[in-house]
């Protein structure tokens, strides 16, 4: 489920400081490195492995402004009519030892988690942010790096991945990217990942697939208080990640042919929840014809209009029961899909945030250059997916618990206002409700028909819980 990432700033009241501390505490989020862990992940080297010098092609990143990070480079072309993609990822595996202390501290956290102003990684930051990351230092590093052919409509022609030595030429920003898109003084690489990221939107389009991609948050100090401000997402970044889903539809598809893999998946949305999404556009006056299926009517929303950033933020909970799916000796003959991206699909593209990547890039690796797969994938496959449902479901409690406080900080300048929204659930005694301003859902004890208009009076909010009581205003 998409959660959004959020942003304090300095002079929030202690309450909500001493409740994500509680938070983090609870749920055991690992804020620092043993000894042993930090000690190993100093002295480690790249380890010895044939590779291609891909070093004169001119690599770019694209990400957030500051991020260092930096998992995936880029670099497009055009190849006869249609295009070629190469997408070097970084080779985590190449520094961290197969049952090394990093290595094991790595089952333990699964993935990197980001809280209000800071972020917890999964590999210590000397490797994350330094040896094992893309970084545009004029230096070369080790990667995995996918070619991928795409014909002029932006469909797989053949993919592949290699490990090769690359160079960073230039670490760019969403928002400088699209600024120099927009003024026309960018070059032909940034243009391409316009043009094939539109064709890869309307590739998606077609098989019926669906990202919901919601725009980060911060809490900022008004004049009535605290308040919700969300991060205009630039149009770059969009087609940036159609880049990272067409590279993990590609793995799917060699893990598949291989016979061993790990793969995303999802189940496919209930006719039950779309069902209740359209009584909450009706409720909140956003027009959705019926003949219009459900992705159709989300790439219509604008999230710069509050009614459509509380219909995307209801959208969230259409698709429930994302999982792992590991298969050995041979493909399954029924291969599972993402359900929300309607294609096969696999985790390959962040191995510095999230520990399933290294597993899916290596087994594309083995099959790439034809050799078996490396003894630490058959000992820890089957056991992958459990691994990363705990880590999951401790990370999104995580996500959830910091969304709950930060909505609570919001709220607590307006105990005893009335806020009218959408009855998105009801329960035996509450209902559920999507407010439209600001955009969060909030439980209501009280009766009202779903779908319906209703008025709810916020009765009290604890900042250190994140809890606020409410209540459906009476006729």
């Amino acid at each position: 489920m998409p959660v959004r990432s959020v942003t304090l700033p300095d002079g929030v009241p202690a309450p909500l400081r001493d409740g994500l501390t509680d938070l983090m505490t609870r749920l055991k989020i690992a804020t620092d490195f043993s000894s042993e862990v930090l000690a190993e992940a100093k002295a480690a080297r790249p380890a010895e492995a044939k590779r291609v010098d891909l070093t004169d092609l001119p690599f770019v990143t694209l990400d957030p402004e500051g991020s260092t990070d930096l998992d995936q480079a880029i670099h497009l072309s055009k190849q006869g009519s249609g295009f070629r993609l190469r997408y070097a990822i970084a080779d985590v595996a190449a520094f961290v030892a197969p049952n090394g202390a990093v290595a094991q501290e790595s089952f333990e956290r699964g993935q990197t988690v980001y809280a209000p102003g800071a972020r917890y990684p999964l590999h210590p930051p000397v490797l994350s942010e330094g040896a094992a990351s893309l970084l545009a230092d004029g230096k070369d590093r080790p990667a995995a790096v996918w070619t991928i052919d795409l014909d002029a409509d932006g469909a797989v022609v053949e993919g592949r991945v290699e490990r090769a030595w690359v160079r960073n030429r230039a670490q760019l920003s969403y928002t400088g990217a699209q600024a120099d898109l927009d003024a026309g003084r960018t070059d032909e690489m940034i243009r391409l990942i316009a043009e094939v990221g539109r064709l890869r939107q309307e590739q998606e389009a077609a098989r019926g697939g669906a990202s919901l991609n919601l725009p980060d948050q911060e809490i900022v100090s008004t004049d009535r208080g605290w308040e919700l401000d969300f991060r205009q997402m630039e149009p770059i970044e969009n087609w940036n990640a159609q880049i990272s889903l067409l590279t993990g539809h590609v793995a799917a598809l060699l893990m598949l042919e291989a016979g061993t893999g790990v793969l995303r998946t999802l189940p496919p949305a209930e006719e039950e929840g779309v069902e209740r999404l359209r009584r909450v556009a009706q409720g909140l006056g956003i027009s959705w014809p019926q003949k219009r299926s459900y992705p159709e009517f989300l790439r219509t929303l604008d999230i710069t209009k509050p009614t459509h950033l509380a219909m995307m933020t209801s959208c969230t909970t259409l698709f429930r029961g994302a999982d792992y799916e590991v298969f050995s000796g041979g493909a399954p003959a029924d291969p599972p899909l993402h359900g929300a991206l309607a294609m096969p699909y696999a985790h390959v593209t962040a191995p510095l945030r999230r520990l399933v990547d290294r597993f899916g890039t290596e087994i594309c690796l083995s099959h790439c250059a034809e050799v078996p797969v490396p003894e630490w994938i058959g000992e820890k496959l089957e056991s992958l997916p459990e691994t990363m449902r705990r880590c999951d479901s401790r990370t999104g409690q995580f996500e959830r618990g910091v969304i709950s406080l930060t909505e609570a900080l919001v709220l607590s300048t307006r105990v005893g206002d009335v806020f009218e929204g959408v009855v998105t659930s009801k329960f035996e005694n509450r209902v559920r409700v999507q407010l439209a301003d600001p955009a969060v859902e909030i439980d209501a004890y009280g009766r009202s028909a779903l779908g319906r208009m209703a008025k709810i009076r916020i009765e009290s909010v604890d900042l250190k819980t994140g809890k606020v009581r409410a209540e459906v205003e009476r006729d």
